[in-house]
């Protein structure tokens, strides 16, 4: 039975009653096995493709400036290691000392993002959810842009508030939203992590001041990558000033664990007592800390790291859309290429994989079940070679995944400019 039950094969395993397993716990998993492998997924499974071979091109890590093996970060986080070891393996609520490793770190990011203060936390998602969990009332309305990253979402629900969406990167509905239920909370991304689309900060926030609203804005993966010294597209746009809480994961461009927020010292403070991930997780460890300084090290000396970033994310974006791909959505360093259906997405990922190229696929719940699709995350340490071999790729492969018939080419062929730069118009038309 054991055997069984960790087969590739789920439709059999789906079939079995464990004598463990209460009925409705059986029936809840069994949905999954009959409705998305077997049904959605035609018996397979959309994130067991193949394994990268040395010489493959990855375009599915969020190491955006290559840092993960940078000989300065490794050796900041081995010399801390053999000081300290791990440290002290406790909840962030009782490292407070003024000047411990994890306060000094927070001290010198917030200078980086232009805040009065920061907090370390586990992880963007914790972040996340702590922020949304600690700062909203049951039942408030928490405004929700329909993109906004998943570990918002479950903030709303950890706090028992309301989610109120509105559509993606339209402040006018946003506006329409808040007039029908009241000021509440706003939660964007600066970047958005499926398609590379950028929010329209300035607007939301001139419509959260304006009806007294709270804005949170993730900025997981515009940090490192966008502003001074990598400080963000708030600290790009010059208005870091005048957002309430900004959100960051540690876990792309600074290529690790963990996370943090950008606040008030007030809200600060107050994060750091009420918000469940951070009270009841033990912390991010000493070694990690140090290896984040070394990243900010690199990031503010080595800044061809960003310029190279964006001149490849631009070559390849700009090649894919000569191609016919729709990439209208992509404005920095992530490209989605829409194919539609699980199936059809399944069978573009196979393509590029046999021939070298390794993307990440996006399904339910990460995506509309008719708008999967596989993400290219360019890092500057592509190679104009290797951009080129992914552009040939995409090019030889057209007919056979079928891509004039793909719903979003479609979607391309009737909209009347690129969405960078008619965005309402690219929406109505599409």
């Amino acid at each position: 039975m054991l055997d069984k039950r960790n087969m590739d094969n789920s439709s059999e395993c789906g079939t079995i009653l464990s004598p463990n397993d209460p009925a409705f716990l059986h029936d809840r998993i069994q949905r999954y096995y009959t409705k998305r492998v077997e049904e959605a997924w035609a018996g397979g499974h959309p994130m067991k493709g193949r394994s990268p071979q040395p010489g493959d091109i990855q375009l599915r890590t969020n190491d955006y400036l290559c840092l993960a093996g940078h000989p300065m970060v490794i050796a900041a986080e081995i010399k801390a290691l053999r000081a300290d070891g791990h440290g002290a393996a406790v909840s962030r609520v009782w490292l407070h000392q003024e000047k411990d490793t994890l306060s000094v770190f927070e001290e010198r990011l917030a200078g980086v993002v232009q805040a009065e203060e920061t907090v370390l936390c586990n992880s963007g998602y914790c972040a996340n959810v702590g922020l949304i969990q600690a700062i909203t009332e049951p039942n408030a309305p928490v405004y929700m842009d329909m993109k906004a990253h998943i570990s918002l979402w479950e903030g709303v629900s950890s706090a028992k508030a309301t989610a109120v969406p509105f559509r993606h990167n339209s402040a006018d509905h946003l506006e329409r939203q808040i007039k029908k239920h009241g000021a509440g909370v706003v939660c964007v991304d600066a970047l958005y992590s499926t398609d590379g689309n950028v929010s329209p900060l300035a607007d939301i926030l001139d419509i959260v001041e304006r009806h007294g609203c709270v804005l949170v804005v993730d900025e997981t993966h515009s940090f490192g990558a966008h502003g001074k010294d990598g400080g963000g597209l708030c600290v790009a746009l010059g208005i870091a000033d005048r957002v309430h809480f900004r959100t960051i994961g540690l876990s792309k461009a600074v290529a690790s664990r963990g996370g943090a927020i950008a606040c008030s010292s007030r809200n600060a403070e107050y994060f750091r007592y009420e918000a469940f991930p951070v009270i009841f997780s033990t912390s991010v460890l000493q070694h990690e800390v140090a290896g984040y300084n070394a990243v900010l090290d690199v990031i503010q000396k080595e800044t061809w790291r960003r310029d190279r970033l964006h001149k490849s994310h631009a070559y390849l974006r700009d090649a894919l859309d000569k191609l016919g791909y729709n990439v209208d959505a992509s404005q920095h360093q992530i490209i989605a290429l829409e194919a539609g259906n699980q199936l059809d997405t399944i069978k573009f990922r196979d393509a590029l994989e046999s021939r070298g190229v390794f993307g990440a696929i996006f399904f339910p719940p990460a995506t509309p079940e008719k708008r999967c699709l596989i993400r290219f995350t360019v890092n500057c340490g592509h190679t104009r070679q290797e951009l080129d071999h992914v552009i040939s790729v995409c090019r030889d492969i057209r007919d056979e995944v079928d891509l004039a018939n793909w719903p979003s080419t479609r979607r391309k062929s009737k909209t009347l400019a690129p969405v960078k730069d008619h965005p309402k118009r690219a929406r109505e038309a599409a």
